[in-house]
């Protein structure tokens, strides 16, 4: 007997425990979207550059790309008709992702000149020495709130072709 009238009990508790889970998941899950919301990361363009139509198709196999199959080896696009402001600096990083790409414009100020790269981790602006990195970017002058403009890098299933683009 006093086994059935644990079981009534039990079964008496029941409707609350699923109110109960019921709100916990509620807030639980309005908690997670409370969380996602304030840890997505602003993909804000901090980009002074005039848009500039890329559209690059690079065939690897070529001897002026040859520099492209070397890690960290890179090249120079010069500018023209679909190869951004001032041309374009590409990089074989050796690493996720493959490669990278970044106009030569100096991205703080209107200058005439192009960025340069020595195959160091700076690409350097000859109008006002301001540096940025390979990496990502970033502008390693202190004072200096621009990025470098960075392209979009693909390559082909087989490897050997790379379309360098606007994101």
């Amino acid at each position: 007997m006093r086994f059935d009238t644990n079981v009534q009990n039990i079964c008496k508790l029941q409707p609350f425990s699923n109110k109960l889970d019921i709100l916990t998941m509620r807030k639980l899950l309005l908690l997670l979207l409370i969380i996602l919301h304030f840890s997505c990361e602003k993909n804000d363009i901090n980009d002074i550059l005039p848009y500039a139509s890329v559209d690059v198709i690079l065939n690897l196999n070529l001897p002026q790309y040859q520099e492209l199959l070397i890690p960290t080896g890179w090249i120079y696009i010069d500018k023209g008709t679909n190869k951004g402001l001032q041309g374009i600096i590409i990089q074989s990083t050796g690493l996720t992702p493959p490669y990278k790409a970044y106009e030569r414009a100096c991205p703080n100020n209107d200058c005439a000149f192009p960025m340069t790269f020595d195959g160091s981790l700076k690409m350097k602006c000859s109008c006002d020495k301001s540096e940025y990195s390979i990496i990502d970017g970033s502008p390693q002058t202190s004072g200096n709130p621009h990025f470098a403009r960075e392209y979009k890098v693909t390559v082909s299933l087989d490897g050997k072709t790379l379309n360098i683009t606007n994101f």
